[in-house]
């Protein structure tokens, strides 16, 4: 009997009291999250080494035969081209030049967010380099996802703290959101950011008996996460706002003042943000808006009018919702609907209330938002993901305050309720693994098509000789301008070149991007192109040499089945600025270029009725050099419309004459009208190449005078205009 009577006192030496359950379980929670998270990220990850490995050690090491040597692809890569564009704003901001996209190029608002590339510079001077910068890439969606987990247990706080065990699997359950916050894009960042601000506004909105300095300091945090958010995409502002706006409500403060300093506290940083983007867009590029606002946005769409606009809104809006329910979140689509379900029930029961409304208007928002971007559509749907995340989120809530009602009242209701809640997830479960293993080959293959074409491209034009340029034009502002570290241009506008606006010009059409390249000095003019033919049109054709492509096999992500490099030849720009029938002594007082957004800008140019003008190009010979040809480009006015633009530097009281150059398929007539003088008749004659017609302005005018062409009866272009005088 004595020798049994130590085994008590054993027990005791191990046994763990209730109190230190309590204060371990924190720890607990934080390495099940923790495992979740790098569960599904070795998951994703594993999958881009599969495909890459096996491009470029087995299938077809033929194709990598260049960059073997450099052991530069290793076994990284990204499944989007945009995590490249980040990856160059970042490198750029490690050698010492923020905001600028390519060196050289000069600040670009073109960067989706303004915060990530300097989280990946960080990386990048900490020796991340190259490819390599995926690896922190990869590091800090992991550290995002597992911090988001942790600020999430926020929402359930009012909860039997084991229902908050359902929260990282009801967020990492679906394929298509893991695919975005691993990616290497900014979205991992984003809602870490606003779990950040959630801890906050958690704090925040139960202060209610605290001092009004305590919550002015609980505010001042909040303001701080919040700015962060939208610096990090801006279409966190409306999160911010519910988060800002439902804690003051919980707190309510005495005096009106008191509400709105607090409300300034924590909006203040999240506005500053934006003022100061769009302020530094105005000085360095012209533009309030930023360059991927221009090219994104219905509400920029240079021919869509407000019903347009409407239309595109509530077309994407509708998008969103069905996409996600009916694809990404099952193979079945009606059982896509079973996440709705569960994340309604959060907003009837009192203890979840508060966090679900938050989350539901945060989606809400967030979705209204984003459904002015016409490219929702792409990219898997990356631009949705956040308020997926909010809406797993409300639905893992859900069935966890339905498990703890079941469990703390032990009726058939509830325990039948929590059975019906199980019973959907295990389908809804079920129903979403044919999708996540889609999602995880399409993680890997499309990182191997970016592989194989953009950055097989990139470092071609780096390593072989006969691919050496000074510059590169691209068509997607991203791997290619990375692997290869050579000064670029982004004719889309995304990377920005000095201020011009690239991004309006391109929507319109290539050759209104032409026209700006016809600004760039000759020695700066991009020697290289890399771009897929099919998106622009008569652009290559007429401006490039082949010289080489890359192919890509299995394509799931590119724009194109090859990229092409072409020499290009810009001799058609170098005289279409001047007029070819100019004479002896006469000299151009002032020009005015049609489809040239500057030259447009600059002298008022207009049509009168709005959402129009057409831009399309022509390049036919040089009247002048029969050899050579001259290349322009014009704005298409319909019958009954006039345009209007300014001319300056006239000579006071001395005619001059409008030189109109044109190359019309029918005969064309209209006046031409200066205020306080008499209308002056314009006849355009048709013809199979360039003319250029003229027609006399008497005066009296001064040193600047407005300028009217007036309706036609026939469609007419407008390529340029000159104010010529005569000595």
């Amino acid at each position: 009997m004595a020798e049994s009577d130590p085994t008590p006192s054993k027990r005791a030496k191990f046994s763990i009291t209730r109190a230190e359950l309590v204060r371990f379980e924190p720890v607990l929670f934080a390495l099940f999250a923790g495992v979740c998270t790098l569960l599904v990220a070795c998951r994703f990850y594993s999958s881009i080494k599969l495909q890459t490995l096996y491009a470029f050690n087995w299938a077809r090491p033929d194709r990598y035969e260049l960059i073997a040597g450099a052991r530069i692809p290793g076994s990284w890569s990204a499944p989007l081209d945009d995590v490249f564009i980040h990856f160059d704003f970042a490198r750029e901001t490690a050698r010492g030049h923020a905001f600028q996209w390519s060196e050289g190029a000069g600040y670009s608002s073109g960067g989706t967010s303004l915060l990530y590339p300097f989280v990946l510079a960080l990386g990048y001077r900490l020796g991340f380099r190259e490819l390599e910068l995926m690896t922190w890439a990869a590091l800090i969606a992991c550290v995002c996802v597992f911090g988001l987990l942790l600020a999430a247990r926020r929402l359930g706080r009012d909860l039997p703290i084991w229902t908050s065990y359902l929260l990282p699997p009801a967020l990492l359950c679906v394929g298509a959101l893991d695919w975005s916050l691993f990616s290497g894009m900014e979205v991992a960042l984003f809602l870490a950011l606003w779990g950040a601000a959630l801890v906050a506004w958690d704090d925040l909105s139960r202060a209610r008996s605290a001092t009004f300095r305590e919550q002015a300091l609980l505010a001042g945090f909040l303001g701080f996460w919040g700015g962060c958010v939208v610096a990090t995409r801006p279409e966190g502002a409306a999160a911010l706002i519910v988060l800002a706006l439902s804690a003051l409500w919980a707190i309510r403060p005495r005096r009106v003042t008191q509400t709105l300093a607090l409300l300034g506290i924590s909006g203040a940083p999240g506005l500053l943000v934006l003022v100061a983007h769009a302020v530094a867009n105005r000085i360095f590029t012209g533009e309030t808006t930023a360059a991927g606002a221009l090219v994104k946005l219905e509400m920029n769409h240079p021919f869509f009018n407000a019903q347009d606009i409407w239309n595109a809104w509530l077309f994407y809006l509708k998008y969103q919702a069905l996409r996600v329910t009916q694809y990404h979140f099952s193979d079945v689509p009606a059982i896509g609907w079973i996440a709705w379900a569960l994340a309604v029930i959060p907003l009837c029961f009192k203890a979840t209330r508060r966090s679900a409304i938050v989350l539901w208007a945060s989606a809400v928002s967030y979705v209204m938002i984003v459904a002015l971007n016409g490219q929702v559509r792409w990219q898997n749907e990356r631009y949705t993901m956040p308020a997926v995340a909010w809406l797993l989120l409300l639905a893992g809530l859900g069935v966890g305050a339905l498990f703890a009602l079941a469990v703390q009242t032990r009726k058939r209701a509830p325990i039948a309720f929590s059975a019906l809640a199980l019973a959907s997830v295990v389908i809804f479960v079920q129903h979403q693994l044919p999708r996540f293993r889609e999602q995880l080959w399409f993680f890997g293959r499309a990182s191997r098509n970016i592989l194989d074409q953009h950055l097989q491209t990139g470092e071609r034009i780096r390593l072989d000789p006969g691919l050496q340029a000074k510059r590169v034009l691209v068509g997607d502002a991203g791997a290619i301008p990375y692997a290869s570290d050579v000064p670029a241009l982004d004719v889309i506008g995304l990377g920005g070149f000095h201020g011009l606006p690239f991004a309006r010009a391109t929507r319109l059409n290539i050759a209104a991007g032409i026209e700006l390249i016809e600004r760039i000095p000759k020695d700066e003019r991009p020697d290289l192109l890399a771009i897929y033919p099919g998106w622009w049109g008569d652009f290559p054709l007429w401006f490039g040499t082949k010289v080489a492509e890359t192919p890509v096999r299995g394509n799931v992500i590119c724009g194109g089945a090859s990229k092409v490099i072409y020499r290009p030849h810009w001799e058609a720009l170098d005289a279409s600025g001047v007029p070819f029938s100019l004479a002896v002594g006469e000299r151009v007082l002032d020009s005015v270029d049609p489809a040239d957004l500057v030259s447009e800008k600059e002298h008022h140019w207009a049509l009168s009725v709005p959402h129009i003008g057409f831009v399309f190009m022509k390049l036919l010979p040089n009247p002048t050099r029969p050899t050579e040809d001259l290349w322009d480009a014009a704005r298409i006015v319909p019958p009954g419309v006039t345009e209007s633009f300014h001319l300056s530097h006239l000579s006071p009281e001395r005619p001059f004459s409008l030189v109109v150059r044109s190359a019309a398929t029918e005969a064309t007539d209209l006046d031409v009208l200066v205020p306080g003088e008499t209308a002056v008749h314009l006849h355009l004659p048709p013809g199979d190449g360039w003319r250029e017609t003229r027609v006399t302005l008497p005066g009296p005018h001064g040193t600047t005078s407005n300028v009217t062409l007036g309706v036609s009866t026939t469609e007419r272009a407008s390529f340029q205009l000159w104010a010529v005088e005569t000595p």
